[in-house]
């Protein structure tokens, strides 16, 4: 069990002010993010993306399925993944179904989307009780394009990168 300081009610006080003090900045700060990220500009997607889902090919826009919000979350789980989607991005999908009621409600096609193939992650759906829609980006651009995943020379590259970082900082 860790060591905690032990004090008088007077120092718990005082502590646990400068606390408060912090989380009231932190959350200042979240705003600032938060509006940050609503003035970042759109984009036009002018490629053609066609994505395998469980009812077959759908394109970018057909994912919103009417909506006009797309909140799409990618779940680590790539072709050559053995043991299964990220443990953190499973954990996270779990709480997702709850959600799609209210989020449809408020014009938002929430969905999941992951490298590997299709019958890969519905066969992981099946077992986890997922009901989010969860679409393949398998044999697509789409990861690739949006910085979602690597090709292997962006990862030699990324390898490479650290490697010399190393031996100029030997601590990383």
């Amino acid at each position: 069990m860790p060591e905690h300081a032990i004090g008088t009610r007077e120092d718990w006080q005082a502590s646990r002010e400068a606390l408060a003090k912090l989380e009231a900045e932190q959350a200042e700060r979240n705003e600032e993010i938060k509006r940050k990220r609503r003035e970042l500009p759109w984009v036009p997607v002018e490629k053609e993306y066609e994505f395998d889902t469980e009812d077959g090919k759908k394109t970018l826009a057909e994912l919103f399925d009417g909506r006009s919000q797309l909140l799409a979350y990618n779940v680590m789980f790539g072709p050559d993944y053995e043991l299964g989607p990220c443990p953190g991005c499973t954990n996270l999908g779990d709480g997702l179904d709850g959600a799609l009621v209210h989020l449809n409600h408020r014009d938002v096609t929430l969905i999941c989307f992951s490298r590997a193939p299709i019958d890969r992650l519905v066969a992981y759906k099946q077992r986890m009780g997922w009901q989010f829609p969860y679409v393949s980006t398998y044999d697509t651009d789409f990861p690739f394009d949006f910085g979602l995943a690597m090709t292997e020379e962006q990862a030699q590259q990324v390898v490479a990168g650290r490697s010399a970082r190393a031996s100029v900082h030997p601590h990383w």
